[in-house]
Order: structure tokens, then sequence, then C-alpha cells
């Protein structure tokens, strides 16, 4: 039963002094068999103990009645002693469940001891009802899955503060399922933890420490002062890592993605990854000769490895980040769901994310709440994420933890997904390796995500340069006398005979001289090619390799009616009907092909060639637009019909996904799939382009400058749908000039498209494309619908995609006075006014790809304007916004000595557009006018 169902029950009036006799009579009988009452009754009955909560809120009358039901059925026994020895009262069932609810409270979780803990009145027995002369009686404890079923008060409570408030604070009495929560309770109370690691496992965790302390010390003494972001003081971290290395393998996963901060990524990568020292201690000197881009600091980088285990190999790898370091979370799930989904069948048992956050970033960072609400969505599933924090008890240089955050703990956020959260004192080894085992056995039982906060601290600053004394005297007093948690555990093993005295230090000099070689520290590992650049891709013009394939007329015919006829058991909305029937003439050529039934040609091809693609976005199954329906909501029934899935067995896998309302997270998660699914089209559209504003450190940090930094290839596309429309300074702009100050080192593509059929070729020129780069495609509004933005089954069959278009109609070259260059929907505007005007003497070229900049194709355009040096860029955008400031750079480069390129187009705004149609009819008349008008 839910809880609020039991709150109900507790506040109804069955309860009342009338029904007493007969509740009590059931309880009893209850308590002897609890088959012999009605399932009803029994679910009101076993759930008791799982409703502290909602008895604190229930009426002092209702809550003595339950004391008094208690006492009734107690009294009602031949022998009331042995009765009270054996029964288990509802009082004893609240303590439990106070545990269970509070217990992580009180839990010992500071190393340093310097969080004081809050009285919490519940975890009192007094508070229960209890007296000191019930500490020795004996209760029958069903509902405490312990081995024993009968014990003492006072052994009872000292089990509890044992399981509950030791080094493991456990919270999940805050999820919803039943199943999980019971699930959970049992794997707390029935494993025996001092028995659950054998000597040769506790000697491995020695020796992880030993490592984590003796790496760190070696580069404190080698370069000190230098940043290394130390993760002393949170050194069980490897402990954690190399748990879910060999357990998940246990479980059959071949493949770790871990997404990381700043803090212990060297130590990791040495100790974890197999990072050859010697190359590490290079990065440091800055002698390292490698063959990068622009590179990027040795704190950022990451590395892919193979870990031989007892039970198989297993594939790690470790992302490359930016400091804005939440930001890699949705990268490392979106690559995880290429893997499930492109090479492990859909099973997500297969591949296992890891996230690493620090505690002020992931309670602080918005990026985690989009990560976190989209665990769950089908498109976005990957089957749980682990989630551990380095939790150093102060964030950056935060004084007060009340500075930090308004919740109690930085996990909190966790609970928005019913996550469970398993709080861990970092100084306790054995806690933290039944913590992760635990956090791993949930993950793969329920496929959710699981916290695992790591309560430690650092022992130097933010970075080693830093003084963290300045702002946390007493804290650092404390750290400068407190022991390594190598130092307590190897004492700890000490007195338990698990090592003798020398065995400490054997294994520090053993470290020590494995360092001393510069080679790799861990011998089960295989680290794979680290050197992902390829310096000719990067100065490689010609970014589009591959040779435009085409299709024949009437293989393109046939594909297209497939797609456009839908199975008669579907019934379609009637706008949507009409828009497939218009489809089907165009496919039968009776009608030229508009943006949406193009686009979605231009899917069927690639998926009839066995291509993948993946869509998603906001709306992007219908179109923001009312454009693309690619997926069909069948009115009688709602359920889904996707014409692109059903065009020939083995065919391409086709999914398409609405997108949670997010733009940072998912375009993370798209460049991550992109990234890991070299052979898949993914595509992110933006609901207008400016919402990509939301998603600029994406953009930024990943999308522009992956592959120099890191290596990375990500074959992306990006539809940002852009246009002066009248909509306003937010549904205008998508901020074409943020892409073109990006652009070096053929690092993105750049398009504006004015038909169809150039989107159907570049499309296609992506999917095929060897050498892979991000692709952004100023996308149109009013140009989807636009009686002259067509295109003929011819264009799609026998054309080519086309960097740039030159004049359409038929204008003698040696009459041109004037030529304007544009770009998208402005062409169009030019071109009706200018036919109007009768203006044969000037003519309109359209670069249709910004960058990289087609220079050979204007060159071998402008070779027909060899007389003409008036040249105008005409553009929608202000004069500060837009491509001018980029693009009028190469385009002086390729015009004629003598001439003149001049601007025309909006004034300098500080907002996108204007608000008032009006004003943007005028300004857009204006414009027009300004570029046809020659003096």
């Amino acid at each position: 039963m839910q809880n609020i169902g039991m709150k109900l029950w507790l506040e109804s009036s069955w309860l009342s002094g009338n029904n007493q006799s007969y509740i009590d009579s059931l309880y009893k009988d209850f308590l002897n068999n609890s088959n012999s009452v009605e399932v009803d009754w029994r679910g009101l009955f076993d759930n008791i103990s799982d409703c502290k909560e909602q008895l604190e809120s229930c009426t002092k009358t209702n809550k003595n009645n339950l004391h008094f039901l208690e006492r009734r059925a107690k009294s009602s026994s031949s022998d009331s002693i042995q009765a009270e020895k054996n029964i288990e009262p509802i009082n004893l069932l609240n303590l439990i469940n106070a545990f269970r609810c509070f217990g992580h409270q009180q839990a010992s979780l500071d190393p340093l001891q310097l969080q004081k803990h809050k009285k919490i009145e519940a975890l009192d027995i007094v508070y229960h009802g209890f007296k000191n002369t019930d500490l020795h009686n004996s209760f029958y404890i069903s509902s405490f899955s312990l081995h024993a079923k009968q014990m003492t008060l006072i052994d009872i409570y000292s089990l509890l503060k044992k399981i509950y408030c030791g080094s493991i604070g456990a919270e999940f009495m805050h999820i919803t399922d039943n199943h999980e929560k019971k699930w959970i309770q049992k794997k707390l109370e029935l494993i025996d933890r001092n028995s659950l690691f054998s000597v040769t496992e506790k000697r491995e965790f020695l020796k992880t420490l030993t490592a984590a302390e003796g790496l760190e010390r070696y580069l404190g003494s080698r370069f000190p002062g230098a940043k290394r972001f130390s993760l002393e003081g949170g050194d069980a971290l490897l402990i954690v890592i190399n748990e879910i290395i060999h357990y998940s393998r246990k479980k059959d996963t071949h493949q770790v993605l871990l997404g990381m901060a700043h803090r212990g990524r060297l130590n990791v990568l040495v100790n974890v990854f197999g990072k050859k020292l010697q190359d590490l201690l290079n990065e440091f000197s800055g002698q390292t000769s490698v063959n990068l881009g622009s590179g990027d600091v040795k704190y950022h980088m990451g590395l892919s490895s193979n870990i031989q285990t007892a039970d198989g190999v297993i594939n790690i790898s470790l992302g490359c980040n930016p400091s804005h370091l939440e930001i890699i979370n949705p990268v490392v799930m979106g690559s995880a769901r290429a893997h499930i989904d492109s090479f492990y069948q859909k099973d997500s048992n297969q591949v296992l994310p890891i996230t690493i956050h620090g505690d002020a970033a992931i309670i602080g960072q918005g990026v985690v709440q989009e990560t976190l609400n989209m665990s769950q969505v089908r498109g976005y599933q990957v089957g749980g994420t682990v989630r551990i924090v380095i939790n150093n008890q102060v964030g950056f240089t935060t004084s007060n933890l009340q500075d930090a955050r308004s919740s109690q703990y930085c996990t909190d956020i966790g609970k928005m997904i019913m996550a469970p959260i398993f709080h861990v004192m970092a100084d306790d080894p054995e806690a933290v390796a039944f913590v992760t085992r635990l956090s791993l056995d949930f993950r793969y039982t329920f496929k959710r995500d699981v916290f695992i906060d790591l309560v430690c601290y650092r022992r130097h600053g933010h970075n080693e340069a830093d003084e963290p004394s300045v702002t946390q005297p007493l804290m650092y007093q404390k750290i400068k006398t407190h022991p390594t948690v190598r130092e307590i555990y190897a004492h700890h093993l000490e007195s338990t005979q698990v090592i003798n005295q020398n065995d400490a230090m054997e294994m520090v000099k053993t470290y020590r001289s494995k360092l001393d070689t510069g080679g790799c520290v861990n011998p089960m590992c295989r680290p794979k090619n680290t050197d992902l650049f390829d310096m000719s891709l990067l100065t490689n013009s010609n970014v589009n390799r591959q040779s435009q394939k085409h299709l024949s007329f009437s293989y393109l015919q046939k594909l297209a009616k497939k797609i456009s006829i839908i199975p008669t058991t579907v019934v379609m909305q009637s706008r949507v009907k009409k828009i497939y029937t218009d489809r089907s003439c165009m496919a039968t050529g009776n009608k030229p092909f508009d943006w949406g039934a193009a686009e979605n040609l231009a899917y069927a091809t690639i998926l009839e060639q066995g291509i993948s693609c993946r869509l998603s976005g906001e709306d992007v199954g219908r179109g923001t637009f009312f454009h693309r329906h690619a997926v069909i909501h069948d009115q009688s029934n709602g359920t889904l019909y996707i014409p692109l899935q059903h065009i020939k067995q083995g065919q391409g896998s086709f999914s398409v996904w609405d997108s949670v309302l997010s733009e940072e997270a998912v375009l993370a998660f798209e460049y991550g799939y992109a990234m890991a699914s070299p052979h898949t089209l993914t595509i992110w559209e933006a609901q207008f382009g400016d919402f990509a504003n939301a998603a600029q450190v994406v953009i930024d940090q990943f999308i522009s400058s992956g592959e120099q930094k890191w290596g990375y290839q990500c074959g992306l596309v990006l539809f940002l749908p852009h246009g002066y429309e009248g909509q306003g300074p937010e549904h205008s702009s998508a901020r074409l000039e943020r892409y073109l100050q990006l652009c070096a080192e053929n690092n993105i593509q750049v398009c504006v498209l004015s038909t169809p059929a150039q989107l159907y070729h570049i499309l296609r020129l992506q999917a095929q494309n060897e050498v892979r780069r991000p692709l952004i495609i100023m996308s149109p509004k009013s140009l989807l619908r636009h009686p002259q933005a067509i295109s003929s089954l011819d264009d799609l069959a026998t054309g080519a995609f086309h960097s740039v278009i030159d004049e359409v109609d038929p204008i003698a070259y040696q009459s041109v006075r004037r030529v304007i260059f544009c770009t998208g929907k402005v062409y169009y505007d030019l071109l009706n006014k200018r036919r109007q005007n009768n203006q044969n003497d000037i003519s309109i070229i359209r670069i249709e790809k910004l960058y990289p900049f087609p220079y050979q194709e204007i060159e071998n355009i402008l070779r027909r304007y060899n007389d003409v040096h008036d040249f105008i860029w005409c553009q929608e955008e202000p004069h500060n916004q837009g491509a001018w400031h980029v693009i009028q750079h190469p385009l002086r480069e390729v015009l004629t000595s003598g001439s003149l390129l001049r601007y025309s187009g909006r004034p300098p705004s500080a907002s996108p557009a204007v608000g008032h149609a009006s004003m943007h009819h005028q300004q857009q008349k204006d414009l027009v006018s300004d570029a046809l008008t020659i003096k």
C-alpha cells in the first residue's frame, strides 16, 4: 500500500472506539498468522512499519488508538509476559522505521568530525514509549531483516545504530516503489559486513590506497605547487572505481564509460587506466612532443584501456572534459546509449556509465537536473548510471556549507528521480567497497540511477597553488594532524592481524619502485592508442571528401512512394493526411518537393543503404512548424506509425525522439551519441534556433573545439530554425554570428540552405562522409512552405549540393552592374523585388555554405563578372550580427582589385530583432530596397 493510503487509513474513522474491538481481533489474528486475515487488512498491518512520517502527522487520538490496539492485542493472550517477548509491537516497528528514515542524519560520515549532528528524537528509545525496564525484554522481529528472529531491545537498538548510523548513511525511504525499498533494507540489514571481505581483498584495498597516496606524494615532491587537483583525502575513490571494474565484469558488463571532474583525474589515469608515468611527467614539465591540434591541459585529458579481470577483459574509457565539469555527464550518457543501440543489441547490462562529481557542482549546476530528468525517458535511458560524489565538504573556497546549497546534502537532487543515496565515510575503505557493490547491484536489478556520496576532505586547496586556510582555518588545522586513510587502514589491518608490521611499508616500497621505472604501474591494464589526432584532417579544406553518389530517378520515385503511402489501418489526422497525400503526388511528379518531403526522402535513402539515423529535440516527430511528420499518431487509438521504419528488411535503424524540455543536456547527450556511433546520422533540432543559446557550453567546449583539443571526431548535425518573419527577438535569430566566430581549422560546417534539394544532398553527404565534422544548418521557418522554395524529383536524382548558387534568371552577364551576395530567406525577398522592378543589371548569388568558405566556387562564378566592381552583402540580421563581420574578409579576398564591398541590412542592435510586426516589415523593405538601389 502507498504511504498516502496508510495516512488516510490512520486518519479515518475506522480507529474510532466503536471499531476497536473488531480491529483488535483482526490484529491479534494477523500476529498469530498473517494469512488468516483478508488481503486488504494484511496490507494495512504489513505496512505499519513504513508509516513513521504518517504517524507523526496523525491526530493524537488516532495515535492513542493505535497504542490501544497494540495493548489489547497483547493482553488478549493467555500469557501476557510471553506475548510481550514474542510480539512485535507497533512502537518497535516505529523505532526500526525511524532508523531507516533518519539514521543517516546520525551516521559517522565526516572523517574530520567537524560536522555536528542535530539530535533526532525519533532515534531515541524513549520517544517510542519504551522504558529502561524494557531494554532486556526479547521481541520477535519478523519485519527487521536479520538472521535472528528474536532479540532483546538493547541488542536491536545497538544493531540499528551499527547498520544505519555507522560509516554508511543510507537514504532510500523517499523511494515510492515499495519493492525497491524492501530490497535495499534486506541488503543493508541481512549482510554481515564484518565477514564480507576476504583477507586477500582487504590487502588489495590497502594496495590501492598505497598507490593513490604514493602517486600524489611523488608528484607533490617532483612538482611542488603545480596544479594537479590532488586526490589526497579522497583516496578511497580508487577503491570505488576498482570495485566497479571488477564487480561489473562479474555481471557480464564489457564496457565502462567514465566521466569525471578534475579532482583525482591524474591519479585515476595512472593507477586505474595505466597511463605511463613518464608521459604524465613530460606533461608536467612541458616536454611532450605530440602531433596535436591545440591540445588541452593534462587534467582534462582522457584515456581508454582494456583491464584484465578474473572474469575476463573489460574496456574502460575516461572521457575528456572541459572545466565546465558537470557537462560531461550527459555526454557520457549519450555515448553509453550509442553503444547500447549500436553494438550491444540494446542490452544495457553490457555498458555501465559512471559519472564522478564534485560536491558543490552536483547541486549547483543546472545541467545535473536536466541530465537526471532524462535518465528514465525512453530516448535517453541507459539502464541506470552510477553517480559518485567526491564530497570534500567544501565547494571551491566556500567557507560555510550554508553558502554552497540550500539542502542538507549535496546529493539531495537525486531524490527528484527517487534514486537511492548512500553516504559513506571515505576513511572506512571496507564500507566504501560495500556501498559500491550494493550500488551496482541496485543498478543492475532496477536499471536506475544510484548515488554514492564519498564524504572525505581535500588535503590541499582547490588546487595546489591555493592556500585553503585563508577561508577554512579550522578545517585545515584538523587536516594537518589527520592521518591519511592508508595509515588508518594499515593500522586497522595490523590490529586485526590481516597484515604484519612490515607489510604496509613493503607495499609503499614496491609501489615506489614501479613509479621509478616511469612505465605502467597497473599490470592488469593495457592502455589503447592515445594519439587520436590526424593533422591532415585539420588542414584538409575539402571536408566532404566522399563523392556524391547519385540515385536513379526511378529508384527515388519508388522510395518516395513507399514512405508516403500509409496503411489504411492507421487513422490519420486530417491535416496530416493531406500532407501525406501531397507527398504521394510529389513522388509521382505531380507536385514539386517541399522541405519536409525532401528531408524524409533523404533519410529514406540513407536508411535503405543500411545507415542508421537518430533525430531528437523538442517536437521533432512532427516538427515545430508542422512540416516533418516523421511520426504519425493514430487518431483512433493513439499508437504511433513511423513510415521510415518500414522501408525494407535489414535497413538502418530510424529513431526519432521528442526530447525533454532541455537544450544543454540533450545536445550534450547527442554529441556523445554521435561521437560514439560514427555510422549513425545523428541530428539535434532546436525548437527555435535561439534556444540553442541555453546549450552554448556544449557548442563552445565540445562541438566547435573537441577535435582540436582532444582528437574527437563527431558528425553531429544541428538544425537551428533561423529567419526574420516578425516573430520578435526570441524567435528570429539562431545567432549565426556566434557559430561563424567559432570557425577555424575546418572544425565545423555552417550552412544556410535555400532549397529542399540542398538539404537532401547535404544530409546524404554528411551520412556518407569519411571525415566526421559537426554540421550546423540554419534551417528555415517560412521557407518550409514558400511557393518558390521547392525542388523537383529530378533535382534530387541528378543534382548535387552546391556551396554557392549563381544567378538563376536569364540575365546577360555583360550587362550586370552590381552583384549581391546573400544567404538564406532574404534571397527570395531580393529575387521577387528585383523581378518586380525589372532590374536585369543586378545578379544575386547565394552562398549556401558559409564555412568552410567556398573560395574556389566563388572565384569560378566571379569570372563571369569581371567588369563588376560594385558588390553588396545583404542580410536580414542587424549590422553587428549575422554573417557580415566574418564573411566580409574572405569575400574581399576573392573580389577583383578595386572592387567595393558594401553592407546592406538592419542597423546595429542590442536585440536580435524588433518586437513589432510593422517595424519588422519596414526594416525588411528598407534593407531589400537598399541592396537593389544603384545610385
